[in-house]
Protein backbone atom coordinates (compact mmCIF):
# COMPACT_ATOMS: atom_id res chain seq x y z
CA UNK A 1 0.00 0.00 0.00
CA UNK A 2 2.68 2.27 0.96
CA UNK A 3 4.44 1.47 -2.31
CA UNK A 4 1.16 2.37 -4.25
CA UNK A 5 0.89 5.54 -2.55
CA UNK A 6 4.08 6.47 -3.51
CA UNK A 7 3.82 5.71 -7.13
CA UNK A 8 0.62 7.94 -7.01
CA UNK A 9 2.50 10.94 -5.48
CA UNK A 10 5.06 10.76 -8.16
CA UNK A 11 2.82 10.45 -11.15
CA UNK A 12 1.10 13.19 -9.27
CA UNK A 13 3.59 15.30 -9.46
CA UNK A 14 4.83 14.51 -13.01
CA UNK A 15 1.84 15.58 -14.63
CA UNK A 16 2.22 18.89 -12.42
CA UNK A 17 5.82 19.19 -14.15
CA UNK A 18 4.95 18.04 -17.42
CA UNK A 19 1.82 20.62 -16.90
CA UNK A 20 4.48 23.43 -16.25
CA UNK A 21 6.80 22.60 -19.07
CA UNK A 22 3.36 23.39 -21.10
CA UNK A 23 2.50 26.11 -19.78
CA UNK A 24 6.23 27.49 -20.67
CA UNK A 25 6.20 26.29 -23.77
CA UNK A 26 2.65 28.54 -24.58
CA UNK A 27 4.06 31.80 -23.35
CA UNK A 28 7.55 32.31 -25.68
CA UNK A 29 7.94 35.50 -24.23
CA UNK A 30 9.26 33.96 -21.00
CA UNK A 31 12.60 32.84 -22.43
CA UNK A 32 12.80 35.51 -24.97
CA UNK A 33 15.73 37.83 -24.54
CA UNK A 34 15.34 41.46 -23.71
CA UNK A 35 17.79 44.76 -23.26
CA UNK A 36 18.72 45.31 -19.80
CA UNK A 37 18.80 48.98 -19.03
CA UNK A 38 19.17 50.86 -15.77
CA UNK A 39 15.35 52.20 -15.09
CA UNK A 40 15.93 54.73 -12.19
CA UNK A 41 18.75 55.26 -9.97
CA UNK A 42 20.65 52.13 -9.23
CA UNK A 43 17.58 50.26 -10.10
CA UNK A 44 18.33 47.59 -13.12
CA UNK A 45 15.77 45.76 -15.42
CA UNK A 46 17.43 42.58 -15.91
CA UNK A 47 14.62 39.67 -16.99
CA UNK A 48 13.67 38.60 -20.03
CA UNK A 49 10.76 39.69 -22.37
CA UNK A 50 8.38 38.71 -19.84
CA UNK A 51 9.60 37.23 -17.04
CA UNK A 52 11.02 40.42 -14.78
CA UNK A 53 13.81 40.21 -12.82
CA UNK A 54 15.80 43.39 -11.10
CA UNK A 55 18.81 44.55 -9.75
CA UNK A 56 19.82 47.00 -7.03
CA UNK A 57 23.37 47.68 -7.29
CA UNK A 58 25.08 49.28 -4.15
CA UNK A 59 29.02 49.41 -3.52
CA UNK A 60 28.26 46.45 -0.62
CA UNK A 61 27.10 44.21 -3.49
CA UNK A 62 23.66 43.94 -5.42
CA UNK A 63 20.07 43.12 -4.19
CA UNK A 64 18.58 40.74 -7.18
CA UNK A 65 15.08 40.56 -7.36
CA UNK A 66 13.79 37.09 -9.00
CA UNK A 67 15.71 34.63 -11.06
CA UNK A 68 13.65 33.36 -13.30
CA UNK A 69 13.72 29.93 -14.57
CA UNK A 70 16.65 27.66 -14.01
CA UNK A 71 17.32 27.73 -17.98
CA UNK A 72 17.12 31.69 -17.84
CA UNK A 73 20.18 31.99 -15.88
CA UNK A 74 22.37 32.29 -18.82
CA UNK A 75 20.09 34.98 -19.87
CA UNK A 76 20.47 36.62 -16.60
CA UNK A 77 24.16 36.53 -16.42
CA UNK A 78 24.28 38.00 -20.20
CA UNK A 79 21.70 41.08 -19.07
CA UNK A 80 24.25 41.70 -16.30
CA UNK A 81 26.91 41.99 -18.18
CA UNK A 82 25.15 44.41 -20.48
CA UNK A 83 24.68 47.03 -17.69
CA UNK A 84 28.20 46.52 -15.96
CA UNK A 85 27.29 44.69 -13.22
CA UNK A 86 28.98 41.54 -12.30
CA UNK A 87 27.32 38.43 -11.24
CA UNK A 88 29.67 37.62 -8.63
CA UNK A 89 28.55 40.72 -6.68
CA UNK A 90 24.95 39.14 -6.24
CA UNK A 91 24.69 39.62 -2.32
CA UNK A 92 20.89 38.88 -1.62
CA UNK A 93 18.28 37.19 -3.70
CA UNK A 94 15.01 37.90 -3.07
CA UNK A 95 11.77 36.85 -4.98
CA UNK A 96 8.37 37.71 -5.85
CA UNK A 97 6.61 34.63 -5.05
CA UNK A 98 7.63 30.61 -4.96
CA UNK A 99 6.54 29.56 -8.59
CA UNK A 100 9.01 28.14 -11.09
CA UNK A 101 9.19 31.47 -13.14
CA UNK A 102 10.33 33.17 -10.69
CA UNK A 103 12.55 31.07 -8.24
CA UNK A 104 13.34 28.18 -10.33
CA UNK A 105 17.33 28.96 -10.38
CA UNK A 106 17.68 30.86 -6.56
CA UNK A 107 19.35 27.65 -5.61
CA UNK A 108 21.67 27.54 -8.53
CA UNK A 109 22.53 31.50 -8.09
CA UNK A 110 22.64 31.01 -3.77
CA UNK A 111 25.02 27.99 -4.94
CA UNK A 112 27.21 30.37 -7.46
CA UNK A 113 27.30 33.26 -6.14
CA UNK A 114 27.72 32.89 -1.85
CA UNK A 115 24.19 35.13 -1.65
CA UNK A 116 21.74 35.14 1.26
CA UNK A 117 18.12 34.14 0.23
CA UNK A 118 15.39 35.96 1.62
CA UNK A 119 12.08 34.81 1.61
CA UNK A 120 8.24 35.66 2.75
CA UNK A 121 7.27 33.26 5.55
CA UNK A 122 5.02 31.56 3.87
CA UNK A 123 6.73 30.73 0.58
CA UNK A 124 9.59 29.12 2.39
CA UNK A 125 8.56 25.71 3.07
CA UNK A 126 8.07 25.75 -0.74
CA UNK A 127 11.11 27.13 -2.04
CA UNK A 128 13.07 24.49 0.72
CA UNK A 129 11.26 21.66 -0.78
CA UNK A 130 12.74 18.93 -2.42
CA UNK A 131 10.16 17.93 -4.40
CA UNK A 132 11.21 17.69 -8.40
CA UNK A 133 11.23 21.48 -10.20
CA UNK A 134 11.42 23.44 -6.78
CA UNK A 135 14.88 24.68 -5.49
CA UNK A 136 15.24 22.96 -2.50
CA UNK A 137 17.77 25.30 -0.97
CA UNK A 138 18.04 26.45 2.73
CA UNK A 139 16.49 29.90 3.09
CA UNK A 140 19.04 32.48 4.60
CA UNK A 141 16.58 35.06 6.41
CA UNK A 142 12.43 34.40 7.04
CA UNK A 143 11.01 38.06 5.87
CA UNK A 144 7.61 38.58 7.10
CA UNK A 145 5.02 41.65 6.16
CA UNK A 146 6.91 44.97 6.57
CA UNK A 147 10.66 43.72 6.90
CA UNK A 148 12.74 45.33 5.60
CA UNK A 149 16.50 44.26 3.22
CA UNK A 150 18.68 46.31 3.67
CA UNK A 151 22.53 47.00 1.92
CA UNK A 152 25.12 49.68 1.08
CA UNK A 153 22.48 52.34 1.73
CA UNK A 154 19.75 51.15 0.39
CA UNK A 155 16.08 50.13 1.56
CA UNK A 156 13.96 47.73 0.39
CA UNK A 157 10.08 46.71 2.51
CA UNK A 158 8.78 43.36 1.96
CA UNK A 159 4.96 44.03 1.61
CA UNK A 160 3.36 40.17 1.94
CA UNK A 161 0.21 40.44 -0.76
CA UNK A 162 -0.49 37.00 -0.45
CA UNK A 163 -3.15 34.88 -2.57
CA UNK A 164 -1.54 34.16 -5.43
CA UNK A 165 0.96 32.12 -3.03
CA UNK A 166 0.57 32.51 0.50
CA UNK A 167 3.60 34.13 0.56
CA UNK A 168 3.46 36.26 -2.70
CA UNK A 169 5.35 39.49 -2.05
CA UNK A 170 5.33 43.20 -3.13
CA UNK A 171 8.78 45.07 -3.06
CA UNK A 172 8.94 48.40 -2.52
CA UNK A 173 11.86 50.96 -2.48
CA UNK A 174 12.91 54.89 -2.96
CA UNK A 175 15.03 55.56 -6.31
CA UNK A 176 17.16 59.07 -6.66
CA UNK A 177 16.16 59.99 -10.13
CA UNK A 178 16.66 63.62 -11.51
CA UNK A 179 16.83 64.94 -8.06
CA UNK A 180 13.51 63.41 -7.22
CA UNK A 181 12.98 60.64 -4.94
CA UNK A 182 10.82 57.98 -6.77
CA UNK A 183 8.60 55.62 -5.22
CA UNK A 184 9.37 52.03 -6.62
CA UNK A 185 6.75 49.41 -6.66
CA UNK A 186 7.31 45.81 -8.02
CA UNK A 187 4.15 43.70 -7.80
CA UNK A 188 4.59 39.86 -6.84
CA UNK A 189 0.97 39.12 -8.52
CA UNK A 190 -2.77 39.27 -7.72
CA UNK A 191 -3.36 36.86 -10.29
CA UNK A 192 -6.11 34.47 -10.20
CA UNK A 193 -4.53 31.81 -12.31
CA UNK A 194 -6.87 28.95 -14.27
CA UNK A 195 -7.69 26.28 -11.60
CA UNK A 196 -7.50 28.47 -9.02
CA UNK A 197 -10.14 27.36 -6.26
CA UNK A 198 -11.18 30.98 -4.48
CA UNK A 199 -13.91 28.69 -2.42
CA UNK A 200 -13.71 25.74 -1.01
CA UNK A 201 -9.92 25.44 -1.13
CA UNK A 202 -9.06 22.85 1.52
CA UNK A 203 -5.65 23.38 0.67
CA UNK A 204 -6.02 27.21 0.51
CA UNK A 205 -9.07 27.75 2.74
CA UNK A 206 -8.34 31.64 3.38
CA UNK A 207 -7.36 32.44 -0.14
CA UNK A 208 -10.24 34.59 -1.14
CA UNK A 209 -9.57 36.46 1.97
CA UNK A 210 -5.94 36.68 1.21
CA UNK A 211 -6.82 38.38 -2.39
CA UNK A 212 -8.68 41.18 -0.73
CA UNK A 213 -6.20 42.08 1.79
CA UNK A 214 -3.61 42.23 -1.01
CA UNK A 215 -5.70 44.53 -3.04
CA UNK A 216 -5.95 46.65 -0.01
CA UNK A 217 -2.46 46.43 0.27
CA UNK A 218 -1.80 47.15 -3.36
CA UNK A 219 -3.54 50.44 -3.41
CA UNK A 220 -2.70 52.02 -0.66
CA UNK A 221 1.32 52.05 -1.74
CA UNK A 222 2.31 55.09 -3.13
CA UNK A 223 3.92 54.91 -6.23
CA UNK A 224 5.36 56.34 -9.00
CA UNK A 225 7.79 53.82 -10.92
CA UNK A 226 5.34 50.77 -11.72
CA UNK A 227 6.47 47.57 -11.94
CA UNK A 228 5.81 43.70 -11.57
CA UNK A 229 6.56 40.03 -11.80
CA UNK A 230 6.29 39.79 -14.98
CA UNK A 231 6.51 42.87 -17.71
CA UNK A 232 3.15 42.69 -19.45
CA UNK A 233 1.72 43.80 -15.77
CA UNK A 234 3.17 47.50 -16.39
CA UNK A 235 3.70 47.17 -20.59
CA UNK A 236 7.22 46.82 -20.66
CA UNK A 237 7.85 46.73 -24.06
CA UNK A 238 5.74 49.51 -25.22
CA UNK A 239 6.98 51.46 -22.35
CA UNK A 240 10.75 50.47 -23.08
CA UNK A 241 10.30 51.98 -26.49
CA UNK A 242 9.25 55.04 -24.96
CA UNK A 243 12.50 55.10 -22.86
CA UNK A 244 15.09 54.54 -25.85
CA UNK A 245 13.02 57.05 -27.84
CA UNK A 246 14.29 59.79 -25.32
CA UNK A 247 11.63 59.97 -22.73
CA UNK A 248 13.34 59.35 -19.43
CA UNK A 249 9.74 59.20 -17.27
CA UNK A 250 8.79 56.52 -19.50
CA UNK A 251 8.54 53.75 -16.21
CA UNK A 252 6.93 56.81 -14.08
CA UNK A 253 2.93 55.65 -14.52
CA UNK A 254 1.57 56.67 -11.02
CA UNK A 255 -2.11 56.45 -13.13
CA UNK A 256 -1.26 53.24 -14.96
CA UNK A 257 -0.83 51.58 -11.57
CA UNK A 258 -3.99 52.67 -9.87
CA UNK A 259 -6.15 51.99 -13.47
CA UNK A 260 -4.08 47.97 -13.83
CA UNK A 261 -4.67 47.02 -9.85
CA UNK A 262 -8.58 48.16 -10.33
CA UNK A 263 -8.83 46.02 -13.33
CA UNK A 264 -7.25 42.92 -11.46
CA UNK A 265 -9.39 43.61 -8.81
CA UNK A 266 -12.46 43.39 -10.80
CA UNK A 267 -11.05 40.40 -11.98
CA UNK A 268 -10.55 38.91 -8.65
CA UNK A 269 -14.28 39.70 -7.77
CA UNK A 270 -16.00 38.30 -10.48
CA UNK A 271 -14.44 35.23 -10.20
CA UNK A 272 -14.94 35.29 -6.72
CA UNK A 273 -18.68 35.83 -7.19
CA UNK A 274 -18.57 32.60 -10.07
CA UNK A 275 -16.64 30.71 -7.37
CA UNK A 276 -19.27 31.17 -4.93
CA UNK A 277 -22.23 30.51 -6.83
CA UNK A 278 -19.87 26.82 -7.79
CA UNK A 279 -17.83 26.13 -4.44
CA UNK A 280 -14.71 23.76 -5.25
CA UNK A 281 -14.80 24.26 -8.48
CA UNK A 282 -11.82 25.80 -10.15
CA UNK A 283 -11.04 28.92 -12.21
CA UNK A 284 -12.21 27.56 -15.96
Amino acid sequence: MGLRIQMTRRLVLSLLVTAASCLAQENPEWHKPFPAFRIAGNLYYVGTADLAAYVIHTLQGDILINTNFEQDLPLLKKSLAQVGLKYSNISIILTSHAHSDHDGAVAEVKRETGASLMIMTDDVAEVESLAKGRPGTHVDRILRDGYKVELGGVRVVAHKTPGHTPGCTTWTTVMAENDKNLQVVIVGSPNVNKGYVLVGNKKYPNIAADYVKTFEILKSLPCDIFLGAHGEYFNLKAKYSRFKAGDQNAFVDPNGYKTWVAAKEQEFQTEWARAKAHPGTPKP
